[in-house]
């Protein structure tokens, strides 16, 4: 089956088992560097997927048109949407695949290919989504840029070039030129290595320009109260960097220098050194006293070089960060040069305290340094296998806590009601829904609400006008994602059988075009989509075009704006006014559909059937497949069927109001505030100790069954580092959707008492107390693709509380702490040592507490701005 195209563009496709052979073998081609790649919506690419597989040439499932609508911002300038995800939002495709693809079924008019280059990378090699767009300008007329977009393994050279090669700016050749970066209205920075990469020298959207203006050095605060600059959805690492910053023990241990002699550059396991010069130097410009912030450049860039997950600038995770950063100081750092092989012994019957510190001497015999010093704790690890109740116990050492939240058995969902009643419009609801429910569970809840039987109902997903999915009534409620439109219909009556006397019809809207498409091989008429699909069930001696006709028409009362157009006795037409009358001469076939649609009305008296002769139809009725976009033919009903009201859009401007048919309710539960889910941190942590037994992908070999089990598992803390960093797993990772947990999550600033969990009962003079005070915490705000991160601190030296929002800080106070913590950092009490300095006073006469002249733009992204002195 070829698509329909106003292009033309598209031929007759091979096989479907054909094009999924192809298709499939050129997406298993390896990244070259250069090679292009192209970006497919993921829905349409799994609209595609379900018709190959389908095995049908006819089938419902047929994709259509390529049509990448929701990856673009809008549709004017077409640019992508940020932070858009690789399997959940989008596909990548080689070039050919997409050409193939492209050549069988078009592509949506006039949208471009979103093409995009395979750039070779430090450590990988990769599909560049998102290049560098920069603007460049003179400083002499800043007004005037030019934008410009630069892969990041781009040289800086090529700024200068492209600068060179524009016309509107004219330098003298004898002109000495320099490139300056502004990373923030106050902050700048002189490029001057031009072979350096984009990627090297962190470069985001910015500016680049010819200046006079010196650098502008920043004003002086106090050590330690120092911004980070956002390089571009930096915030992760800013703030997961400010929390070790205010780590007093690591802090003080670079200030020093201790860490000079400690370097391993030998480690096979470490970064030569790198991550702890690069972390030293942030740290040392921050306790400066000098900055008001810093620009962590050169960091962001050796991350990158050594964990490729972290180069460009997508947003991540800020406990990602942190590990990958105390794994690395740990390795730069470690005093143990050459790593001995250690056999581990299992318990065996042996005490626990000879167990724990047998596996505490083998830890330290291949890891030491500052990291373990500070950071490193141990627990009890206890298996039991189900068969033969083989018990295994293990010390191991942890570096961070990642406690699970109490996770709610029940969910919220939006949904969208419409009723039979043609006259109401949809009403939005709010619904209390089992989390492991299914479909049916939904249609129960809502049914309270309505008074409408379950079994009366009909749930979908809605997207761009067409319906994604229709579900069943047995399926799972984890296939619905909170982002999805979910529109339930009400059917006039329930357990609609595909051999009973109703069928659900799926119907569309769509707008025909003034002009037949005779481009595409045929004579149509081109049609769009508009307004939202209706659910329908219908008798199946109705399923005529002339009785769907009438049922559609009265069903569709609210959406038109005339009473000709819902009188029941004119339905099938209105009188035509003097620009129907011009209209007239419109080709045979038009006529002939307007007379089929009026055939309904021949039962009508003798003087009503003279008029309605005159009249035309307000739409035609058009058999479709899934996506609306292929037409078939009406005759023998399928189990689902798809129809389309097709619209002229004389008719369509006329009598059919759009504004109307947007419009919907919102019912009394959207006022009601979702209740979130407050817990103590205490139970989190006895969660973390709770036994469980493990899932089926992470089964323990049992060395009495010789076998794989899923055993029970328990953990248990046995000693405590100095700094307990406590990981609150906020995000859940399931086969069909990442979500946030937005549970409220209470804890102690003081006087967390760890006493109650530890296993090691035995306390004794020389051993360290259990009582920790709060550091710092990392902060997430908002949701998984439009989050931000920020941090409060505890100063050492003057022991004042700080917010840091990238390069901006402020004076803040302990009851300002958020509950939209991620990571709190604990210092045991025998630690913590009394300020050195006496605290500031906050001046009043500084708006807002603020301790930084930056300002934040509340996006997450700050721009770049690269400058060019000419002399």
């Amino acid at each position: 089956m070829a698509a329909s195209s106003s292009t033309g563009s598209a031929t007759e496709p091979p096989g479907l088992e054909t094009q999924w052979r192809e298709i499939d073998n050129l997406n298993q081609q390896q990244l070259r560097a250069g090679d292009s790649w192209y970006l497919l919506d993921k829905r349409w690419y799994d609209q595609w997927k379900e018709y190959v597989h389908a095995g049908d040439q006819n089938s419902s499932s047929y994709p259509g048109k390529i049509d990448n609508t929701e990856l673009y911002e809008d549709l004017d300038s077409y640019h992508l949407k940020e932070r858009l995800s690789e399997n959940e939002d989008f596909v990548l495709v080689p070039a050919e695949a997409w050409h193939k693809l492209l050549s069988w079924y078009d592509m949506m008019d006039n949208q471009p290919p979103l093409e995009r280059k395979v750039v070779d990378l430090p450590s990988t090699v990769k599909v560049e989504v998102y290049p560098v767009e920069i603007y460049l300008c003179l400083s002499s007329n800043m007004e005037s840029t030019v934008s410009a977009c630069f892969s990041r393994a781009d040289k800086i050279r090529e700024y200068r070039l492209l600068m060179d090669r524009k016309t509107i700016w004219t330098l003298k050749n004898t002109a000495e030129s320099r490139l300056w970066m502004r990373s923030t209205d106050t902050s700048s920075e002189r490029l001057r290595n031009l072979n350096m990469t984009i990627l090297d020298s962190c470069l985001s959207s910015g500016m680049v320009k010819y200046t006079h203006l010196p650098f502008t050095p920043l004003n002086s605060g106090p050590p330690g109260v120092c911004g980070l600059t956002n390089l571009g959805n930096t915030c992760f690492m800013n703030s997961a960097l400010q929390c070790l910053s205010n780590t007093p023990p690591l802090t003080e241990y670079f200030l020093r220098n201790s860490y000079l002699e400690e370097l391993n550059f030998t480690n096979p396991l470490g970064m030569k050194g790198e991550i702890a010069e690069a972390y030293a130097d942030v740290i040392k410009q921050m306790w400066s006293g000098r900055h008001y912030s810093v620009v962590p450049r050169v960091f962001k860039t050796k991350v990158g070089h050594f964990a490729s997950q972290f180069l460009g600038y997508q947003q991540h995770d800020s406990q990602e960060l942190l590990s990958f950063l105390l794994d690395g100081l740990h390795e730069d750092l470690n005093r143990v040069k050459k790593k001995e092989y250690i056999e581990l012994r299992d318990a065996d019957g042996r005490p626990d305290q000879e167990v724990a510190e047998e596996a505490w001497r083998n830890h330290l015999r291949r890891n030491d340094s500052v990291i373990v010093d500070t950071f490193h704790g141990l627990f009890k690890s206890t298996l039991v296998c189900p068969e033969c109740n083989k018990v295994s116990v293990t010390f191991d050492p942890f570096c961070y806590l990642s406690v699970p939240l109490p996770v709610s058995k029940e969910r919220v969902m939006e949904v969208f009601y419409v009723s039979l009643d043609p006259t109401a419009k949809p009403t939005q609801y709010r619904l209390i829904v089992p989390k492991a429910g299914r479909v049916i569970d939904l249609c129960t809840s809502l049914s309270q609400a309505t008074g409408v039987p379950p079994n009366q109902m009909a749930v979908a997903d809605v997207f761009n006008h067409r319906f994604y999915r229709i579900y069943q009534a047995d399926e799972s409620l984890s296939c619905i994602l909170d982002r999805d439109d979910i529109f339930v219909y009400q059917l006039s009556s329930g357990c609609v059988d595909q051999d009973g006397e109703e069928v659900v019809m799926a119907i569309y809207m769509r707008e025909r075009s003034h002009y037949r498409d005779y481009g595409s091989g045929s004579n149509n008429y081109g049609t769009s989509l508009f307004g939202h699909p209706l659910l329908m069930s219908v008798p199946r001696a109705q399923c005529t075009r002339e009785d769907l006709y009438q049922l559609l028409l009265k069903r569709l009362a609210t959406d038109t704006n005339s009473q000709d157009a819902t009188d029941g006795d004119q339905s099938a037409g209105v009188e035509p006014s003097g620009k129907e009358e011009e209209d007239e001469d419109e080709d045979e076939e038009e006529e002939e559909e307007a007379a089929s649609c009026a055939q309904a009305n021949k039962r009508l008296p003798g003087r009503r059937r003279n008029t309605e002769k005159q009249k035309k139809a307000l739409f035609t009725i058009q058999a479709v497949n899934s996506n609306g976009t292929t037409e078939r033919g009406m005759g023998e009903v399928d189990a689902q069927p798809y129809i389309a009201i097709d619209w002229d859009p004389d008719m369509k401007k006329k009598y059919y109001n759009e504004n109307e048919a947007e419009k919907y309710i919102k019912h009394q539960s959207m006022d009601v505030p979702h209740q979130q889910i407050t817990v103590q941190l205490q139970e989190c942590i006895e969660l973390f100790t709770t036994v469980e037994t493990l899932e089926e992908e992470n089964p323990w070999y049992c060395p009495t069954c010789k076998k794989h089990q899923l055993a029970t598992k328990k953990l248990d803390l046995w000693s405590l580092p100095e700094v307990l960093i406590i990981h609150l797993k906020r995000f859940s990772y399931t086969k069909y959707s990442r979500e946030k947990l937005d549970t409220i999550v209470e804890f102690p600033l003081r006087d967390l008492d760890f006493s109650g969990f530890l296993l090691k009962k035995t306390v004794n003079s020389t051993e360290p107390p259990c009582r920790y005070d709060l550091i710092s915490v990392s902060n997430h705000f908002g949701g998984l693709r439009d989050g931000h991160y920020t941090s409060y601190a505890r100063n050492k030296d003057n022991g004042q509380w700080y917010y840091f929002d990238d390069s901006k800080v402020t004076y803040a106070r302990e009851e300002q702490i958020t509950s939209a913590v991620y990571l709190l950092f604990y210092q045991r009490q025998d630690k913590i040592r009394q300020p050195t300095v006496p605290p500031p006073v906050p001046s009043s006469s500084q708006p807002e507490n603020h301790i930084s002249s930056q300002t934040h733009d509340g996006m997450d992204g700050a721009s770049s701005c690269v400058s060019m002195e000419t002399d």
